[in-house]
């Protein structure tokens, strides 16, 4: 016979999932959403359970309490037709003692739950010898006993016979312990009786029933709900008349009660129940000794009220022994579940583990790992196969990189040597010429890629000329920083033979217009300055004009006539302009990079600030002047990246 073997028990890893891993996302969201489920079922269970049990109590309690004063009453309606019966009797016709005593033992005889009964009649009423006239009848060791009437004692400032004389009506008065009569508690029925003479009604007397309340009481003793479940029974004033603590029965009150344990609830109810309200409600423990719910309703006829009391414990007790089966129903049910899913999510993620642990080498740059084998052609074996294509292409895409970088660290390395070149090709020696006082001159070039378009130059054609130009070639980049070598180069060799700007430009444009398939041009500025004399010549191939700071006043844009660009048309003419610079002025040459630089908000910083700026710094020199200008538009731009190349020249013709 084989056995199944179970696991090792010795460590709960084979049946706790990893907190970190999907198998306890799984477990945990399913057993979440589970014991949410049961909680919203159990909760709604008990409270539905609660209000029909509630409700089933509140009914039963009802019909009892009901069905008890409707005892009583019909029994305080069998006592109150006899003394009424006799009123009658003693308002219509005259009576002897004899006959009095008979109709008295007959009323006795015939209502075996009345204990005894009184004809009290008004001072010399009955008799006029006799102030005090009340014969009285009751049961007395089985048999019936007669008062001596003369021996009656002072009836006028009773209650049962005060309470009817003042209203005029029957009435039940509060119960009492009959002392010297029949030493028992009772109640009394006083009906008030009159003569009429000369059609004038007069009080004449009073005729009561006295019943014993120990019927009451064991009628209300023999309710009881539930273990300890009882009944009271609380008089108009609100005293006890039969309660199961004995102590309490014409000894206590339920605002006494009330007022020793400061429940102010209680009183209320109390209040409710002397007013003749009828209500299901909770009541504190002070009054039951724990907490219940309390039924009552009036007895309409003397004032009283029945409350009848279901302790809360008992009340329930049933629906918290079902709770208490189902919560270990339920924990034992969860239990199962929290075992199975922990298999099945264990089961269905091992294969994604095993997938995961060969990722992360993956991730780690091991690409020759071998991925495991799908077992099963769902979601988890179309992930490795997918992962197993990632890593094949990501193995070639390593490679192509490597090759792709390699070619791109050379082409960064000659785009640097493009750029050390191309720097090389411009005058960077500054002062450039001490020897020559009478002047001076600063350039500077700043690309917006390794190499650009831009261009400045300079040099002496004699001992009292100055060439200078500055350019912008269309583009960006090494096609643009090509052609821009190649312009420099055209001027510099044409300007060592030639004295006049328009014929530079002519001779330049002519040779970049030869095989120039790229349709590439070249704005230029460029001009001969005297040194000695101020005179200078000037010509311009479409580029910005350039501006003159006198020694005293504001910059001012120098007058050029715009023309064509180099490279565009082969036989384009230009022209040369003359201007005579005092000594100790400033000429500010640009190319667009300063003008048409952009903010954040893509405003341009224009040729009114160029013109603020240098109004800010009309009296520094060459660099200086140079130097403000390229700060200036730094701080337009802040933080946006350069769109242009930037190039600016300044020549300061001095005073000397």
């Amino acid at each position: 016979m084989k056995f199944l073997r179970l696991p090792h028990f010795t460590s709960l890893a084979w049946i706790l999932p990893d907190r970190r891993g999907l198998a306890f996302k799984i477990a945990a969201c399913t057993l979440l959403g589970t014991a949410c489920i049961f909680f919203a079922v159990f909760f709604y269970n008990y409270t539905i359970s609660h209000k029909v049990v509630l409700k089933s109590v509140q009914d039963n309690t009802r019909y009892l309490t009901h069905a008890t004063v409707n005892r009583i009453e019909t029994t305080l309606m069998c006592v109150e037709k006899a003394p009424l019966l006799l009123r009658e009797s003693l308002q219509t016709q005259s009576h002897t003692r004899e006959a009095l005593i008979l109709w008295m033992e007959n009323i006795l005889n015939t209502n075996p739950e009345i204990f005894g009964d009184i004809i009290a009649f008004e001072p010399f009423h009955f008799d006029p010898d006799a102030f005090f006239y009340a014969p009285y009848v009751c049961r007395a060791k089985g048999r019936l006993q007669v008062s001596d009437p003369q021996s009656a004692l002072n009836y006028f400032y009773t209650d049962w016979y005060l309470i009817p004389k003042e209203l005029k009506k029957p009435v039940w008065t509060e119960p009492y312990f009959d002392k010297g009569g029949g030493n028992i508690l009772m109640t009394t029925f006083a009906v008030p009786f009159y003569q009429v003479v000369y059609g004038k009604k007069i009080f004449d007397g009073v005729v009561t029933a006295d019943l014993s309340l120990e019927w009451l009481q064991h009628i209300v003793s023999d309710i009881q709900i539930y273990h300890s479940g009882y009944a009271f029974l609380v008089s108009h004033s609100g005293v006890f008349i039969s309660h199961p603590n004995k102590d309490w029965i014409m000894n206590e009150s339920i605002f006494s009660i009330a007022d020793a344990a400061k429940n102010k609830r209680l009183r209320q109810i109390g209040r409710d129940m002397i007013h003749g309200g009828e209500g299901f409600t909770p009541v504190a423990s002070c009054f039951t000794g724990k907490a219940s719910w309390l039924y009552y309703a009036p007895v309409k006829s003397t004032g009283w009220s029945v409350g009848v009391v279901v302790p809360d414990d008992e009340l329930f007790a049933d629906i918290r022994n079902l709770t208490l089966h189902l919560m270990l129903i339920g924990a034992s049910g969860f239990l199962l579940l929290f075992l199975l899913v922990v298999f099945i999510s264990k089961r269905m993620t091992r294969p994604i583990s095993a997938l995961a642990d060969v990722t992360s080498e993956i991730a780690q740059g091991n690409l020759d790992i071998h991925l495991p084998a799908p077992r099963s052609n769902d979601e988890v074996g179309e992930l490795t196969a997918s992962f197993e294509n990632m890593r094949t292409a990501l193995k070639e895409y390593i490679l192509d990189l490597k090759e792709t970088t390699a070619a791109k660290e050379r082409i960064e390395s000659e785009l640097k040597i493009a750029h050390t070149i191309q720097m090389s090709f411009l005058p960077k020696r500054f002062p450039p010429f001490p020897e020559k006082p009478e002047f001076d001159i600063y350039a500077t070039l700043i690309p917006a890629k390794e190499v650009g378009g831009d261009l400045y130059d300079f040099f002496l054609i004699d001992d009292e000329h100055l060439f200078f130009s500055i350019g912008d070639v269309s583009g960006k980049g090494v096609p643009a920083a090509l052609f821009m070598a190649v312009t420099k180069t055209l001027m510099k060799g044409i300007a060592g033979d030639h004295r006049i700007p328009s014929d530079i430009l002519i001779r330049t444009n002519h040779e970049l217009c030869i095989d120039n398939d790229a349709m590439m041009f070249c704005t230029v500025f460029c001009g001969v300055f005297n040194f000695v004399t101020g005179d200078m010549v000037y010509a311009s191939a479409g580029h910005n004009p350039p501006l003159v700071i006198p020694p005293e006043g504001d910059p001012q844009w120098l007058h050029v006539i715009p023309e064509v660009m180099l490279g565009v048309v082969a036989n384009a003419d230009y022209t040369t302009q003359r201007i005579t610079l005092k000594p100790g002025s400033r000429l500010v040459l640009y190319t667009d990079g300063i003008t048409e630089a952009m903010d954040a908000g893509k405003n341009l910083y224009s040729n009114d600030r160029l013109e603020q700026a240098l109004r800010t710094a009309a009296n520094a020199g060459a660099q200086k002047l140079v130097e403000h200008i390229i700060l200036s538009v730094r701080e337009f731009v802040g933080a946006e990246a350069q769109s242009d190349d930037i190039t600016v020249l300044a020549l300061h013709y001095r005073d000397v």
